[in-house]
């Protein structure tokens, strides 16, 4: 745990031009704080200890504005950017050296059980109010730009994706425009995404529309 924490440190000098020495970045910046925490908590919950990591990351939360759920794991070298709004669901699952700006949701679709978060393989980096959904992963190299919206879909390595929906716009260096491909971890059969607008609903919008 204590070599992941001074990799985290490094992170934050590597990544950060803001953080001016060591004693700035262990007191001020807040997201360091809670990837600390995080820390702390995740062990606990490997080992099935009751409430205590969720009171720690539910603390991490008011503090840091970091939503880390305990039994999220986290490589290396991880580093948030301003942190407010950033969720990182249960199941999710983060490799060395990523890079996660503030408002990113690594979270479910309500649709799964067991891997439920995003995978994001080594050195990706996911810029400002980017939106990942379900069990998808996100291959080393990658890059997902600000305001990037994935929905059940894989991102292969050493990409760049920008769009809602995101579409990959870049890859191994070359220019692209490709639909990602579909998740490996398809949506259970028989489950709506989009429920149907009731007939009575539907029915007075067409009245509705014959009076316009």
């Amino acid at each position: 745990m204590f070599s992941k924490i001074i990799a985290d440190i490094k992170a934050v000098k590597r990544n950060d031009p803001a953080a001016r020495n060591v004693v700035e970045t262990l007191l001020c910046h807040t997201p360091l704080h809670a990837i600390f925490l995080h820390r702390l908590a995740h062990p606990l919950y490997r080992i099935g200890f009751p409430i205590v990591p969720r009171l720690i990351s539910v603390f991490a939360r008011f503090f840091t504005g970091v939503e880390i759920h305990p039994g999220a794991r986290i490589g290396r070298g991880f580093f948030i950017d301003h942190g407010t709004g950033t969720v990182i669901g249960e199941t999710a699952e983060i490799g060395d050296d990523c890079v996660l700006f503030h408002n990113v949701t690594l979270g479910g679709t309500g649709k799964h059980g067991g891997k439920r978060h995003p995978t994001l393989e080594d050195n990706v980096y996911i810029g400002t109010g980017a939106v990942i959904l379900g069990p998808v992963r996100i291959g080393r190299n990658s890059r997902v730009g600000a305001g990037s919206f994935i929905f059940m879909r894989d991102i292969p390595r050493n990409c760049t994706v920008v769009g809602a929906p995101g579409r990959i716009v870049r890859r191994d260096g070359r220019k692209t425009d490709l639909e990602p491909p579909p998740c490996s971890f398809a949506i259970p059969e028989n489950t709506a995404i989009i429920r149907p607008i009731p007939e009575s609903i539907d029915a007075a919008a067409q009245a509705h529309k014959g009076l316009v």
